[in-house]
This record gives C-alpha cells, sequence and structure tokens, in this order.
C-alpha cells in the first residue's frame, strides 16, 4: 500500500497548507494532492510551493478538468513543474463532480470524449511531438508544440471519475485512477468500474495505480475526531457523492437535502449543525488502529494507494506524524 495525502483549504491558509506537505514529506507519504475546484484555494500555486519545499514526494493537482483550461496550459505547466521538482509531479485529471464545472455556463455532455481527446494532446506535447489534431472536441493548428523540451516524455496521469463511465474511462486511459471511497465501504464498487476499463485497455491490472481518496479524522486516542472542519466537508460534499456508494452505508443524496439547502443559503454553520452520526460513516474516524482497519478494508477491495485527506484529525499536523508513525510503517 502506498499513501498520498489530499490537503485541502479547510486546513489553514495557503502557507498553512504547505507547512503540512512539508510535514507529510518527512512523514513519508508518497504522493501529496491538492484539489483544482471552483473558487477556492488554487491547486497551481500549492503544488509549486510544495515541489520547491519537498525532497521526495510527488505533488499533484486533483481534478484538473479540460473545460476551464485548456489541455495545452495545463501540459506546459506541468512539464514546467517537472522540471523544477526533478521528476516528483503527477497529474489528476477529470472531474469528481459536474456541478461545480456546471456554474461557470459548460456544457459537461461530452466530458468523456473531451478528457480522452485532452489525454491523448498532453501526452503528444510531452514527448515532445507536434500536436496538430482536428477532433471531435478540439482543433489544433501545426504551432501546437511545447517551445521547451519537457523533463520526462511521461507525466503520469491519474484520471478521476465520479460515474460508472468515468470510472471505466480512468482504468482505460490512466495511470491510475482517483475514486472517491468515501465511504470505504463503497471501495469495492470503485475498483469493479475502474478494472473494467483496465482490462479493456489490456493493461495488466498489478501495474495500475487505483488511490482511493478517503476522509480521515484521527487522533492518538481517538478522541476529538469529529470536529467542525469535518461536519463542515460532509455537508458541502455529501452530496456530490456515488448514489450506490452512498447506499452501503444506508445513505443516499436525498439525506443531504437539508445540508444542501443550507449550504445554498450561505448558512454554513446550520449545515454543520445538520450533520448526523450516520453522515459520519463517510469518513475514517478514531485512532490509528481505527484507520489501519479500514485501510485493510480498502487494500482488500483493489486500492494500491491511499489518498488520506479531509481534516485530518483535530490536530492535522499531529495526524500526520501519527499516519508516519504508525500507520505507513504497518502496511510497510
Amino acid at each position: 500500500m502506498r499513501f498520498g495525502i489530499r490537503l485541502i483549504q479547510h486546513l489553514g491558509t495557503p502557507r498553512d497548507i504547505v507547512k503540512l506537505g512539508i510535514l507529510a514529506d518527512q512523514a513519508g507519504f508518497d504522493q501529496a494532492w491538492f484539489p483544482s475546484d471552483k473558487f477556492m484555494v488554487h491547486a497551481w500555486a500549492i503544488i509549486a510551493a510544495l515541489a520547491e519545499n519537498t525532497r521526495n514526494i510527488v505533488v499533484g493537482a486533483n481534478g484538473t478538468e479540460p473545460y476551464a483550461i485548456s489541455p495545452g496550459e495545463i501540459a506546459g505547466f506541468m512539464a514546467t513543474l517537472d522540471h523544477l521538482s526533478e521528476g516528483r509531479v503527477a497529474l489528476g485529471f477529470g472531474m469528481h463532480t459536474e456541478q461545480m464545472v456546471n456554474w461557470l455556463g459548460y456544457d459537461t455532455s461530452d466530458r468523456l470524449l473531451r478528457i480522452r481527446e485532452a489525454v491523448e494532446l498532453m501526452r503528444r506535447l510531452w514527448r515532445g511531438e507536434n500536436a496538430q489534431f482536428d477532433g471531435k472536441v478540439y482543433h489544433w493548428s501545426d504551432q501546437c508544440y511545447l517551445r521547451f523540451k519537457a523533463f520526462r516524455e511521461h507525466i503520469p496521469i491519474y484520471v478521476s471519475g465520479f460515474a460508472h463511465d468515468d470510472l471505466e474511462l480512468s482504468g482505460e486511459l490512466g495511470d491510475g485512477s482517483l475514486p472517491m471511497v468515501t465511504p470505504p465501504e463503497s471501495a469495492k464498487l470503485m475498483t469493479e468500474r475502474i478494472m473494467k476499463g483496465v482490462r479493456k485497455a489490456g493493461k495488466n491490472p498489478a501495474d495500475f495505480d487505483v488511490c482511493g481518496c478517503a476522509w480521515f479524522s484521527i487522533s492518538e486516542n481517538g478522541k476529538g475526531t469529529q470536529t467542525d472542519t469535518l461536519k463542515d466537508i460532509l455537508a458541502y460534499f455529501g452530496n456530490y457523492l456515488d448514489e450506490e456508494a452512498l447506499a452501503t452505508v444506508g445513505l443516499s443524496k436525498a439525506s443531504f437535502a437539508e445540508t444542501q439547502r443550507l449550504v445554498a443559503a450561505g448558512d454554513y454553520a446550520g449545515a454543520r449543525a445538520a450533520v448526523t452520526a450516520q453522515m459520519m460513516q463517510l469518513a475514517v474516524i478514531g485512532s490509528p488502529k481505527d484507520a489501519i482497519a479500514k485501510i485493510e478494508m480498502l487494500a482488500e477491495a483493489g486500492v494500491t494507494q491511499v489518498s488520506i485527506g479531509g481534516p485530518l484529525g483535530p490536530d492535522p499536523a499531529a495526524a500526520i506524524r501519527l499516519i508516519g508513525e504508525q500507520v505507513i510503517p504497518y502496511f510497510r
């Protein structure tokens, strides 16, 4: 099992987040992801700062999508950061929700085709090819090529997805996949969808990295882990989760109707108060031993990297140290 960390903006200021990423590097995490969510702290600035201030950890943006940002711009940024980090970047590409892209007025009905073409174009650019292209979505001229040599010809792409067809596409196109495994009980559903695409592409499943994104909140004794930050995350993002995934713990999108109403009204304190004990099942809560038990569940379901995100714990820095001292060594 490999370990990633997702450093969401709820953890503090941009500088606070970078400091936590440095701590994760020291604690032995393999990858550090930062969500590319609309109108939130920008992922590119965070991962650039992380790359400059760490030595071993791979950094990447999770959920970079091809509507608001051109794949040419993404490819150029990632190739530049790959030089600066000397080969320590990965790209989380695709959408973990359509709604945020819809906010900007984009019709996402062509998302699968758009992602497919964008992945091809970015890989052409990194290989140093002329990416002239006349597809169904993109129409690029013969002037579309990088004016510098990429540090690597192949930057790993982890395709994000939220529906059956997105997850299957992630297995087909990606070097890895970034499914939400919230709750952890839903992991088997996610890996089955992903492996359908892996087999379709003729890949060896053993070479494919399923990076399951989970919400964690842990402390040494398991106390104080039902934090306000965790409740904020559950209230805000619960409605975006897969219906079948929610059903594995007896929830549905309808379960979040009240929290969504309150969030939409800007009543975040009210939304937090409306989070139920049942909703807490979406996260991994408790002590390092509790975390180990849930990660073993993920491993059994076919997850090969667990991406530890959310509030991390009542003390995020302490939670990172705990995982580095007690959880990561257990699996190695």
